[in-house]
């Protein structure tokens, strides 16, 4: 039995599409707000207001779904699951001492 969690278990296609179509609803609201939609009673602005909003919004969509399935094939699966006792930044073949390498002397003379 294989115990490693595969990519589709770390994020479910629904959970991308979600984020995808926030982020769509959010920039469709943002572009129709800017453009001055909820100020005008008609005229010639409102249809272009409209088309420029959901052109807005597909993209954005387009763009944050491959945003999110590009950083997904950065992860290693088994990468999530494995528990890190220490910084991430550090070498993992140094020593595991709570105390940074510091001399013990005090600061560093100045140099000449």
């Amino acid at each position: 039995m294989n115990d490693r969690p595969t990519r589709r278990d770390l994020m479910k296609p629904m959970q991308l599409l979600g984020l995808g179509f926030a982020a769509a609803a959010f920039a469709f609201f943002v572009t129709l707000v800017s453009m001055g939609f909820f100020q005008q009673r008609g005229g010639d602005q409102v249809p272009r207001a409209l088309i420029t909003a959901l052109v807005v919004a597909g993209i954005t969509f387009i763009v944050t779904l491959v945003t999110i399935a590009l950083l997904m094939l950065v992860v290693d699966p088994a990468d999530v699951t494995k528990t890190i006792d220490r910084a991430v930044l550090l070498d993992p073949e140094a020593p595991a001492d709570d105390a940074p390498d510091a001399p013990a002397s005090g600061p560093a003379p100045p140099r000449a």
